[in-house]
């Protein structure tokens, strides 16, 4: 196993292997000090970061972090490499990818050559560059990136801004679900995905929330898709049954061991997407697949360590979450970046710096990436850390937030955005809904001569009739 050393003053550092030198490296956050990996001093923090931007990105290729062959993750990553991809970048050290990559964001043709550069690019390569950058860093290159998908509406397109209506409901109430979907619609919301966390996992009870949803969207033409947030194998059952479906939903990570955790493995996951594609119910692309996944899984379900038994960085594993994603060409991947708790991400300003890591890699690895803007109420976080960090994943060129009434789940029982907050971030940003989902509302006269969501009352709206709805 590779030593690595720094000297900071007189004081020397070594780090043993790369499953050290990484964890060492990673900005401060409770998870890895619960873990036990995280740098004990931010001396030796900054000496783990002075090391690993010396590593050249080859060493990645030959030292894993989690074992290739007890590790389904792993061997994903490795078999499917694109040396070619990689070519032009494989002189590179970690701290090279770094100016690399910043000096490709200054360009004109930035985002075509960060698309090709993509596939060679391993998930550990990008966790280890945005150790080392600034958070400023981070917004540039996602900045500086285009990575779209489509399915009944284009995600990812520059200007744009999308969003999750997440109607929860705590007892999956239809008439509750019609309300807050109708009040999402009418402040411009939805054009990612109507997407509901069912409070069972019941088959019957999903599909009957299917049914809800898209009797909603065929009866006001809407151009978007909805998804009821069940396991991969209900949804699957539910698409032979003949439910309507439209995305096929999974919570994944970046371990065999986690993602077994959640009752999945990638040959499940890529039969889901087969058959979430047979359906054929897109009109402008065939992505079906919507996956979530958040810093901590790993670890909340004892499956973080790597090579050596030794624990793996939380940020680390969350980018290889993105190479079972990339693996699936989804529609839509968004980290719940705040919503597994303090254990995790102590407060406003570990939450902030993970939502940007996470955007980072996953937008560099090649994935339409957005973000839960969120915390849970016992951590030491608050709403002026969400309108921060929502501000900043808009100067990033983030694909997508969620949204749900009053920024607050009372399903799940955490903090989210408004519907509000989604139109403070387009407008103070000049950004805008998918091009499908705009047109739908300006045919609606829902949006001014700027293309700006008017001010509707909901009983003189063409929506009128979806709050009497079931």
């Amino acid at each position: 196993m590779t030593k690595y050393r720094s000297t900071i003053d007189v004081t020397t550092y070594t780090f043993d292997g790369l499953v050290d030198l990484l964890a060492k490296a990673t900005p401060l956050r409770s998870g890895d000090q619960l873990a036990g990996c995280a740098a004990d001093t931010d001396a030796e923090r900054a000496a783990a970061q002075w090391a690993l931007a010396e590593v050249p990105l080859r060493t990645f290729l030959t030292e894993v972090v989690v074992p290739y062959e007890s590790d389904e993750v792993t061997r994903l990553i490795i078999d499917s490499h694109d040396r070619a991809a990689f070519a032009p970048i494989a002189h590179l050290t970690v701290g090279g990818l770094r100016d690399w990559l910043l000096a490709v964001a200054a360009t004109d043709d930035a985002a075509a050559t960060l698309t090709a550069v993509s596939p060679g690019l391993t998930p550990e390569m990008v966790a280890a560059v945005s150790k080392i950058m600034r958070n400023q860093d981070l917004i540039a290159v996602a900045r500086a990136a285009t990575v779209t998908s489509a399915f009944r509406t284009t995600i990812g397109l520059p200007g744009r801004l999308s969003t999750r209506l997440q109607p929860n409901h705590p007892t999956d109430d239809p008439r509750g679900i019609a309300a807050a979907t109708l009040d999402g619609l009418l402040l411009g919301c939805g054009d990612a995905v109507i997407g509901i966390n069912p409070a069972t996992d019941s088959p019957q009870a999903t599909a009957d929330l299917l049914h809800l949803l898209d009797e909603v969207r065929l009866r006001f033409d809407i151009p978007t898709q909805s998804c009821v947030l069940s396991h991969v194998t209900t949804t699957i059952g539910l698409i032979e049954a003949g439910a309507p479906v439209d995305l096929v939903f999974q919570s994944i990570a970046g371990t065999e061991g986690a993602n077994s955790g959640f009752g999945v493995n990638i040959s499940l996951l890529r039969e889901g997407n087969e058959a979430g594609r047979s359906l054929r119910r897109g009109t402008v692309g065939d992505n079906v697949m919507y996956l979530e996944t958040g810093q901590g899984s790993a670890l909340s379900a004892n499956a973080h360590l790597g090579v050596g038994n030794r624990p793996v960085d939380q940020q680390t594993l969350e980018a290889r979450a993105y190479a079972v994603a990339r693996d699936l060409e989804p529609l839509l991947v968004n980290t719940v970046v705040g919503f597994i708790g303090p254990e995790y991400l102590y407060d406003g300003k570990q939450i902030i710096r993970a939502g940007l890591e996470d955007h980072f890699c996953g937008k560099l690895l090649g994935l339409p990436m957005g973000v839960d803007v969120c915390y849970t109420n016992h951590a030491e976080a608050d709403a002026d850390d969400m309108d921060t960090l929502l501000t900043l994943l808009g100067a990033a060129g983030c694909a997508f937030v969620i949204a749900v009434p009053g920024a607050d789940d009372v399903m799940l029982g955490y903090q989210s955005l408004s519907f509000h907050d989604a139109l403070y971030a387009r407008k103070v940003l000049d950004l805008r809904p998918a091009p499908e989902f705009e047109a739908w509302l300006s045919g609606l006269g829902m949006l001014d001569a700027k293309g700006r969501l008017r001010q509707v009352e909901p009983l003189s709206s063409p929506l009128r009739a979806l709050a009497g709805t079931r």
